[in-house]
This record gives structure tokens, C-alpha cells and sequence, in this order.
């Protein structure tokens, strides 16, 4: 077998095993199908698992569009330990006593404090950068790790089961939000700490957990036949409008020309089409005139 890189452009929904990066999954996706070039469109922690897409090729033009999709999670919220990384993973700062905890207490503190815009503190242990560096990197070299509030927005928070000593929750949120603080904040409400014990990622933009194939059978299927089961270049941008040209407008695209379309078209982003071949997304202005923001190298897909 060669060991030759290949372009491959397309995307694959893996289901991501618990113990490993996200960083080590896109690496063993990529030596597997000898692909030239990938990348994953927002990490998960070694801990977590679930959905987790990986764009080949030229399907990287728009993996930031996946970046910014809304997710839900599952996470079962440890009580009574606290941890530096706020998940299993860290080490054990402080204990503190669990009070009696009623699943109305849980459902109302859900429904009143952390359902809509929220601010979040995000961990000291995550790939947020300051000055370059990501803030899990200083963290582990003991340095002052600077984490400021931001808004987020938790659309949907509710309780699955409890225990003891945890609870199982679901989250629907806003791109940018931390289940590990949303642990721990939802614990101090309830007067005690909190850590993150496992967590699964249910769904990304429109891509649920029931589309996803786990790694171990991705990486167990022959290479070629992997192939022939990428998802469209397009596919991180396939909820918007699709618009197609006809030979002149497709050529004055490719040399970066505008083209007028037309009042008749709706204003914003599209994605471009010649035929069946997607040139990448444009953006259509008030005076219907197209100007592509973001087009594919063409002769690699064609």
C-alpha cells in the first residue's frame, strides 16, 4: 500500500470515543484514508464523546460555519468533588458536603438561572488563547491564567436522573459554551460543588449522534470504500439558499467578478452551483448583485 497523500475533499460524522483528543481522532481519520489535508470543527475533551465532524480537503473552507452551530449535550454532574480541570480527568481542590436535593429544586434552579442568555466563566483548562498561548497550556505551567465572563445562551437545560451524589443532565446551548461551568455554577446554586464525569455530545448544528459512525468502525472499513461515503464539500453550509448560474455567470465567479442576479433574489449568503458542481458561498446584496466571499478549487472536485 503507498503511502502517498491524496486530496479528498468531503466530510465524515464520527462518533468520538471517550480517552482520546479530538486532535488524536482527526489524525487517525487522516492516516487511514492518506488524506492530504483535514481538521475537526470543534474540539471535544479526552473525555467526552459523541458527534464530532471531520472536514477533508477542501470542505475545510467552511468548517468555521460548524464552529459557530448550536449543540446539545448529556453530561452526568459528579457532586460534592470539585476538580481543577472541573472534569474527571483533573485533580481533586475541594470537597464539600451535598445537601438534600430535590428534582423540583434542580428543575426550577434549571428554569430560572440557567435557561436563556447566561454569563460563563470558561475553565482554566481549556483552548481558549491568551497572548497566543491556550489557556490549558499556562494553567499546566502554573501561570495566571486571565478568564473573563462572557455571554452565552442555553436554549433548552433540564434534568434526566439524579442520585446521591449526581445528577444527569441535557443542554442545548449556544456555540462558546462550557459544560464544565455550567456543572459547576448550576453546583454552587445548589450549595455544593460539582465536577463533569462523562459528557456526550448529542447533536452539532444539524447533525445528530444518530449520524455518526463510531471511530473503531470508521477506522475498520476499508479506505476505499470509506471514500465513496464522504458527505458533500458542502455540507457544513447546506441549510442555506442554493443558487445556480449558467456558463457566462459561472466564469465571471471563477475570476471574481460580481453577477447580477436580479432583485427577484433574497439578499444574503447562498451557496453556488454550476450544474452540480458547488463553487462555494456568495453573498447576494439588496440590489441583487452576487460577490462570491469563500469559493473551492474547482479542478479538485471536478
Amino acid at each position: 500500500m503507498t503511502s502517498q497523500k491524496r486530496d479528498l475533499h468531503g466530510v465524515i460524522l464520527v462518533d468520538k470515543p471517550a480517552g482520546m483528543t479530538s486532535n488524536r481522532v482527526l489524525q487517525q481519520i487522516k492516516h487511514h484514508l492518506r488524506a492530504r489535508k483535514a481538521g475537526h470543527t470543534g474540539a471535544l475533551d479526552p473525555l467526552a464523546t459523541g458527534v464530532l465532524p471531520i472536514c477533508l480537503g477542501e470542505a475545510t473552507k467552511f468548517s468555521q460555519f460548524l464552529l459557530d452551530a448550536d449543540k446539545a449535550y448529556e453530561t452526568r454532574a459528579a457532586l460534592g468533588v470539585r476538580t481543577d480541570t472541573a472534569d474527571a480527568d483533573g485533580q481533586v481542590t475541594e470537597q464539600a458536603p451535598v445537601p438534600p436535593i430535590a428534582a423540583e429544586q434542580v428543575t426550577s434552579l434549571l428554569q430560572s438561572q440557567f435557561t436563556g442568555p447566561v454569563e460563563q466563566v470558561p475553565p482554566r483548562y481549556s483552548a481558549l488563547k491568551h497572548a497566543g498561548q491556550p489557556l490549558y497550556k499556562l494553567a499546566r505551567e502554573g501561570k495566571p491564567v486571565p478568564v473573563k465572563r462572557r455571554q452565552v445562551t442555553l436554549y433548552e437545560s433540564r434534568l434526566l436522573d439524579q442520585g446521591d451524589n449526581w445528577l444527569d443532565l441535557y443542554l442545548r446551548c449556544s456555540k462558546g459554551t462550557y459544560v464544565r461551568s455550567f456543572v459547576e455554577d448550576l453546583a454552587v446554586a445548589l450549595g455544593t460543588v460539582a465536577h463533569v464525569s462523562r459528557l456526550r455530545r448529542l447533536a452539532h448544528g444539524r447533525f445528530g449522534i444518530t449520524d455518526c459512525t463510531p471511530l473503531v468502525d470508521l477506522l475498520e472499513t476499508p479506505p476505499e470504500s470509506l471514500i465513496t461515503q464522504l458527505l458533500p464539500v458542502d455540507t457544513c453550509v447546506a441549510e442555506l439558499p442554493h443558487c445556480s448560474l449558467d456558463e457566462a455567470q459561472y466564469k465571471r465567479v471563477r475570476h471574481g467578478n460580481p453577477v447580477p442576479l436580479g432583485p427577484e433574489y433574497e439578499p444574503g449568503q447562498v451557496r453556488i452551483f454550476f450544474d452540480d458542481l458547488f463553487l462555494g458561498l456568495g453573498e447576494i446584496s439588496t440590489q441583487g448583485e452576487l460577490k462570491s466571499r469563500r469559493l473551492v478549487n474547482t479542478d479538485l472536485l471536478e
